[in-house]
C-alpha cells in the first residue's frame, strides 16, 4: 500500500466517523423531541441534512441507532463523573467521607442538567420499548449502582453507615438521583444541581448513620 493510498483511507475513515457522529447527534435531538416511537429514519436524515438512505450505511435500523446512542451517552456520563472524582485531593485528610459521593451525585446531575436530551434518552423511553431495550438500559443502571455501592461499602467499613445490604442502599440512592433528574426536565425547583446533590447526600447519610454515630 502506498503512502497516498494510506492517506486516502485515513481521510475516508475520518469522514465516516464524522458522518456517524453527525447522524447520532441528529438522532438524539429528534428522539428527545418526538420520542422513540414517533421518530422515523427519515426524520433523523432530514435533521442531519442527509439523504434518507445514507443513514442505513451506518445503522441497520432505528433500534440499532437508539442502542448506539444509549451506549454513547452512558460512556460520556461515566467519563464526566470519573473526571470529577479524579479531581478530588488524594490526601484522606482533605477529603471527607461524604465528599466522593457528593461529587459523584453532583457530577451526574450536572451532566443531565447540561444535556436534558440525555435524560429523555436514558430515563424516559427505553422502559416502554420492549425487553431488548430494557435489558440494555438495565445494564447501564446496574453499572451506575455498582459505582454507588463502592461508596456505600467504604462508608460501612468505616462505621459511618448502618449495616444494611449495600446493594439495596445503592439502588435507593440511584433511584432518587434518577427521579430528581427526570423532575428537573420540567422544573428546577429554584435550586442548582449542586444544591440538589448536597441535599441528596445529606438526606441519605443522615438517615443511614448508625444511631450511636456522632
Amino acid at each position: 500500500m502506498t503512502s497516498a493510498t494510506r492517506r486516502r483511507r485515513a481521510v475516508s475513515d475520518e469522514d465516516k466517523s464524522q458522518r456517524r457522529d453527525q447522524i447520532m447527534a441528529a438522532a438524539k435531538e429528534v428522539f428527545a423531541r418526538k420520542g422513540f416511537h414517533a421518530t422515523t429514519i427519515a426524520d433523523i436524515a432530514k435533521r442531519a441534512g442527509l439523504a434518507y438512505g445514507s443513514v442505513y450505511w451506518y445503522f441497520d435500523s432505528k433500534d440499532e441507532l437508539f442502542h448506539a446512542l444509549m451506549a454513547a451517552e452512558e460512556g460520556a456520563l461515566r467519563e464526566h463523573v470519573g473526571a470529577a472524582l479524579a479531581a478530588l485531593p488524594l490526601a484522606a485528610a482533605d477529603v471527607g467521607h461524604e465528599e466522593p459521593l457528593r461529587v459523584a451525585v453532583r457530577a451526574t446531575l450536572e451532566f443531565f442538567e447540561s444535556d436534558k436530551a440525555t435524560v429523555k434518552l436514558l430515563l424516559r423511553d427505553p422502559y416502554a420499548m420492549g425487553e431488548r431495550f430494557e435489558k440494555h438500559l438495565g445494564g447501564i443502571y446496574e453499572r451506575f449502582v455498582d459505582d454507588i455501592e463502592t461508596f456505600v461499602v467504604a462508608a460501612q467499613e468505616r462505621g459511618e453507615v448502618v449495616a444494611a445490604p449495600p446493594r439495596m442502599v445503592a439502588y435507593t440512592l440511584a433511584a432518587l438521583v434518577g427521579q430528581l433528574a427526570q423532575r428537573r426536565l420540567s422544573t428546577d425547583d429554584d435550586v442548582t444541581a449542586a444544591e440538589v446533590a448536597d441535599f441528596v447526600v445529606a438526606l441519605a447519610l443522615d438517615g443511614l448513620r448508625p444511631r450511636d454515630a456522632g
